[in-house]
């Protein structure tokens, strides 16, 4: 099995929801079972199988992301020095050619990329073309809509 990059941030949050699945939900969702087993035959309780079958997502969950957690390579952005070059981890400041729009992304691994929150995963064609590059460098960005050039406006590691 390959190592799959996260930062410890990324990291952080996967830890904080397997806590929160084992500790709140599991415990929830048991007590869900025991109220639904009280109200007598099981074939046909409604509220017995679906709390069984919140058990399963939840269960499938917490092994998906404990699986995640051991496999993973866990990066520490803060601590990294790259010369101001783009590296996994590194919050990149680009300014579009074409539009003059500035936008920030943060190069993550692909379990934390989250577009709505400017994540993007280190697999992703703007990443491919980031990766390298320093403060003041053009990315071309080849994806399926065509090509589009991004100016490094600032790369910072936070």
């Amino acid at each position: 099995m390959s190592t799959i990059p996260l930062t410890s941030t990324g990291a952080e949050r996967l830890k904080a929801e397997l806590q929160r699945l084992k500790s709140e939900e599991r415990p929830r969702i048991i007590q869900a079972i025991a109220e639904a087993r009280a109200h007598g035959d099981l074939k046909e309780n409604a509220e017995y199988h679906a709390a069984k079958e919140e058990q399963g997502f939840v269960e499938g969950r917490i092994a998906d992301i404990e699986s995640q957690l051991s496999g993973a390579q866990i990066i520490d952005v803060t601590k990294l020095n790259a010369g101001g070059r783009v590296v996994f981890g590194a919050t990149v400041d680009l300014l579009d050619e074409e539009t003059e729009k500035e936008v920030t992304y943060q190069i993550v691994g692909d379990l934390e990329a989250d577009i709505a929150k400017s994540r993007i995963s280190i697999s992703s064609p703007i990443a491919r073309a980031l990766i390298g590059k320093e403060e003041g460098d053009v990315a071309v960005v080849i994806a399926p809509g065509g090509e589009k050039e991004y100016e490094i406006l600032a790369v910072r590691y936070v």
